[in-house]
């Protein structure tokens, strides 16, 4: 039986380099997803995440093959990350960020959970701000903190299930969404990567990796998982 890879926002950054390497390993790999994943391999359905009928669509198509797989990974990866503050955050603006980085996810985790085969994993992308909060990111880091609320959930939720979970908190990544929330000032990039132990910005290959093995590790259920490179206290 096959083994199956579901990925939201693998047209670019991790999400890209995650789809990449679970085609590598043999595995089907769908991206759910408004824009393609330009990977060779990559099965891309067109997804509005902050669309019911659009989510209810891409999942329809998806439950014969997670049916038919020996395991899949379910892999929330698709963020909106607006700058943005307490004082000046709309209410219409949180909505907007929470329907795709939370309502998103438990619409799709709804549909796909009940028929995933045991030994799936359910896993999500967090950041370090699901733990603690800069300025500037008001609804990002809310979304992020919710997210890890419902691994947390998701876990004891899924107990006896055989299905594991678990966040994976990336630090500053090398990503298009990173990059269009600091720009491409080479000082204030380096400045930003020179926010951890390595003074570099983490490549998204790297949170790939991670992403694969944790999929592989149930030992992990549960777990917040941090891909930082030991950043720095503020």
């Amino acid at each position: 039986m096959q083994h199956t890879a579901i990925i939201t926002g693998a047209s670019v950054g991790i999400g890209r380099a995650t789809a990449q390497r679970f085609v590598a390993l043999g595995y089907r790999v769908y991206n759910l997803s408004r824009r393609a994943c330009p990977e060779p391999g990559v099965e891309n359905i067109a997804c509005d995440l902050a669309s019911d009928t659009s989510i209810a669509s891409a999942c329809a198509t998806l439950l014969p093959v997670v049916r038919e797989s020996a395991s899949v990974c379910l892999l929330h990866n698709a963020s909106q990350m607006r700058k943005d503050a307490a004082g000046s955050c709309s209410s219409d603006s949180l909505r907007e960020v929470l329907e795709t980085n939370v309502v998103a996810v438990n619409t799709i985790n709804q549909q796909l959970l009940p028929v995933l085969p045991r030994g799936s994993s359910l896993l999500y992308i967090g950041s370090t701000l699901s733990e603690k909060a800069v300025a500037g990111s008001f609804s990002y880091v809310l979304s992020k903190h919710a997210q890890l609320g419902m691994m947390r959930a998701s876990c004891q939720d899924l107990m006896g299930t055989g299905i594991h979970t678990a966040l994976i908190c990336p630090g500053f990544t090398d990503t298009e969404m990173l990059r269009t929330h600091i720009g491409n000032d080479p000082q204030v990039v380096a400045a930003i990567g020179g926010m951890n132990a390595y003074g570099r910005l983490i490549d998204p290959g790297e949170i790939a990796e991670l992403v694969v093995w944790s999929h592989s590790n149930p030992v992990i259920n549960g777990a917040v998982l941090h891909a930082n490179l030991g950043q720095k206290e503020a």
